[in-house]
């Protein structure tokens, strides 16, 4: 697990790479779902969530969030109720829920854009068409021979009966 250190001046220090980092590189260490604590410098308090908060919080600010003012109000009236212990797990069990849900919709995707996928059909049916004619051919390579000599001797005797014809 890396540990980060979080100083007086604000400032977050990565132990495992000895340089300050900012809370976009520990945004990144999210999304690469890498293992990591935030301590204080003096305390060693665990401060993990707040700086996972101030994240959100900024990215919230950004731009477009995805938590409305309603849900924001809502999880507000949470604190302090007898039911905000399960509120947590509820919501961790439901982003859990929603993220298998989502990987299995996106294979669903991938799966339906190559089926429609013209090129990919047809070198599948091309696939299937030759893999169905080396069904027939495997042992009937001196047939296929034969057969090719034989064309070409009709054709020859056909050449033949011009020639006589013609002379």
């Amino acid at each position: 697990m890396r540990i980060l250190r979080k100083y007086t001046n604000r400032r977050l220090y990565d132990t495992s790479r000895s340089c300050y980092i900012t809370l976009d590189d520990v945004r990144e260490l999210v999304l690469e779902n890498v293992p990591f604590q935030v301590q204080d410098s003096k305390t060693g308090k665990d401060l993990t969530r707040n700086i996972l908060l101030q994240i959100i919080s900024e990215q919230e600010g950004e731009g477009s969030g995805m938590l409305t003012n309603q849900v924001l109000q809502q999880l507000i009236r949470f604190y302090g109720d007898s039911m905000a212990g399960m509120m947590g797990q509820y919501l961790e069990q439901s982003i859990s829920v929603f993220l298998a849900q989502q990987d299995r919709i996106r294979a669903q995707m991938e799966s339906m854009i190559d089926a429609t996928n013209p090129l990919k059909m047809m070198n599948t049916i091309a696939g299937s068409n030759m893999a169905m004619w080396n069904m027939f051919t495997p042992g009937s390579e001196e047939e296929a021979k034969a057969a090719q000599a034989g064309e070409q001797n009709t054709s020859a005797k056909g050449d033949d009966k011009e020639d006589k014809s013609g002379s």
